[in-house]
């Protein structure tokens, strides 16, 4: 809120080629209170002057010698936006006046300069000013927000979701459910093998750390694969090829993520006491996908499919990654496959099951 006291501290510039006439300005404005007056009679130094001390307001003659009020406007321009000039022009010549508002002047006042008149003009002047960067502020700082809440809703929320998010009308239902049916991607369920035993000899901050270090490996991991980050849940960590997307080749991505994930995991061994390994659980299918409930919303998967990576990954061993038979049967000569044969799978009964040893030639 603009009050009287911040027009009053307002910076005001003077410009004048002659003295008296700088002298009277300076004494009428001090005397109404104005405690940031200052003066030139040299007009080529006002642009420099007035990038260094951002004026609010510049009270200029127009009639000057070797730089009329014009040619100061016109350099002024260059520092100010939206060619919005802080400046009331004084003129004795009524023909000048139209011509310093085209010029880009906020108001003019005549000569000879009346009191009164030139103090009316000078206070709603600068009120209009501090009005105007006070805006400013406001519409960069609502701007500064936007961008952080979509940097945030992108963080969260798959880049094509939060886009249909980003869509929705004012008056939409932001609860509205968000689902879609994907018919052929594939799940990747990981596990940290121990971790609950690793938690209890180590302070929560080695803790944290420990998972943030690898979680943001398979982020990488996830983004140069191609596959959607899910979430993580303790040290468990979920991630599916195919979707919000489709992609044909969705079981190779998979499969080359959890082998990366593999190495990941012996490069953040390199150099620490703490010797993890983890478990990898892969399946293809249908799916559902999308954004569901009212508060703090994510994106999630649902669906056998899921499931299936789930104990894919839960029934599977420490240090390799499982595979369905789904699965196995999308993926190429180019990975090196060990049949494990059939496993009483919990809920689901006798699966036949493989496992992923690695890539074959040039497979990457």
């Amino acid at each position: 809120m603009i009050t009287s006291t911040h027009v009053l501290r307002a910076k005001i510039l003077v410009v004048d080629d002659l003295a008296p006439n700088v002298a009277l300005l300076e004494r009428m404005l001090r005397g109404s209170g104005y405690t940031h007056v200052s003066s030139t009679s040299d007009p080529t130094a006002v642009l420099e002057l007035h990038r260094v001390n951002q004026y609010d307001l510049i009270l200029l003659d127009l009639n000057m010698p070797v730089m009329d009020g014009f040619a100061v406007m016109e350099g002024l321009k260059t520092l100010e936006i939206a060619g919005y000039l802080p400046v009331l022009v004084i003129t004795a010549d009524p023909a000048q006046k139209l011509r310093a508002l085209n010029a880009g002047a906020r108001d003019f006042v005549s000569k000879p300069v009346e009191l009164a008149e030139l103090m009316i003009r000078v206070y709603n002047m600068i009120e209009v000013r501090l009005l105007h960067l006070e805006s400013k502020l406001h519409y960069a700082q609502v701007l500064a927000e936007q961008k952080l809440s979509e940097r945030l809703l992108r963080n969260v929320l798959p880049h094509a979701i939060a886009e249909r998010l980003k869509g929705r009308h004012p008056g939409d239902d932001v609860t509205d459910v968000i689902a879609d049916n994907f018919d052929d991607v594939t799940v990747l369920f990981a596990d940290i093998v121990g971790f609950t035993h690793f938690s209890e000899g180590v302070s929560p901050k080695v803790l944290v750390d420990v998972l943030n270090d690898i979680f943001t490996r398979f982020d990488v991991i996830a983004d140069a694969r191609g596959l959607e980050k899910i979430k993580t849940i303790g040290d468990a960590y979920m991630a599916v090829a195919g979707l919000p997307t489709p992609a044909a080749d969705h079981s190779a991505r998979a499969a080359h993520m959890a082998l990366d994930m593999m190495d990941a995991i012996e490069r953040h061994n390199v150099g620490t006491e703490h010797k993890l390994k983890v478990r990898i659980g892969l399946s293809t299918g249908a799916v559902v996908a999308g954004v569901i409930g009212k508060r703090k919303f994510f994106y999630d998967v649902w669906g056998d499919t899921v499931n299936t990576a789930s104990r894919m990954e839960s029934q599977g061993v420490s240090g390799r990654i499982q595979l369905s038979e789904a699965t196995r049967k999308q993926l190429t000569n180019s990975f090196s496959l060990e049949e494990r044969g059939a496993i009483d799978v919990k809920g689901k009964g006798e699966m036949h099951t493989w496992f992923l040893n690695g890539r074959l030639g040039t497979a990457f």
